[in-house]
């Protein structure tokens, strides 16, 4: 049996350990965010526009996307690779679907989604391995289906040693734009939309949205 990589077994348990204060600290976040809330309302409505289906949220973490894309009609599917993070978006969002789940290995059919997001959670997988998870995006979602990516900007790897009120080992990586788009046209999706927006403290780097569609 082969051995998962050690940046996914820190990256676990980091999300265990921080799950509940993370999910506290943010629990109000989107409200004061226009762009998240831009982006998010975009993606729902090109859902919409291209058919009934289900949506995969991908590193859901405590589920706040998926219960805000939920309230904005659609029917949302979250995965993460943290069980206690799990355990806290089906508590939190009782009427949704929760599933522990590897980006890399994710628990739905060939084309079986109507669209997906990756809500910051590319970010922890290193360089060389991303292009898998791109790959495993473009067999999860059906051609014309919508995929958005969010994520920090920048060329650098974060170590946070202390976040959320906890100390973990946490490598953060920021991503560059142009690689982003590389890898989706490499992985059969076609680019719609991006937009990189200023840092507002407590953020350190410039935030990156990218929208593209499964060819």
């Amino acid at each position: 049996m082969t051995s998962e990589p050690d940046d996914v077994t820190q990256t676990r348990t980091a999300y265990d350990t921080v799950a509940e204060d993370y999910a506290e600290l943010l629990r109000h976040d989107l409200a004061g965010s226009v762009f998240d809330r831009a982006v998010l309302g975009a993606f729902a409505e090109q859902v919409a526009g291209s058919g009934d289906g289900v949506v995969g949220d991908l590193g859901c973490g405590p589920g706040r996307i998926a219960g805000y894309l939920a309230g904005l009609g659609l029917d949302v599917v979250g995965v993460d690779l943290s069980p206690r993070m799990v355990d806290v978006a089906r508590r939190e969002h009782p009427a949704l679907r929760f599933e522990v789940a590897s980006m890399a290995a994710l628990p739905f059919g060939d084309a079986e989604l109507a669209g997906a997001l990756a809500w910051y959670s590319v970010i922890h997988t290193p360089d060389e391995r991303q292009p898998e998870l791109y790959a495993e995006f473009a067999r999860v979602v059906r051609p014309g289906g919508t995929l958005l990516l969010a994520f920090q900007v920048g060329d650098d790897v974060v170590h946070l040693t202390h976040a959320y009120g906890h100390d973990l080992d946490l490598h953060t990586r920021r991503q560059n734009v142009d690689a982003v788009k590389a890898r989706l046209n490499a992985a059969g999706f076609a680019l719609t939309a991006e937009l990189v927006t200023q840092p507002v403290p407590p953020q350190k780097s410039p935030q990156g949205y990218v929208l593209a569609r499964r060819h």
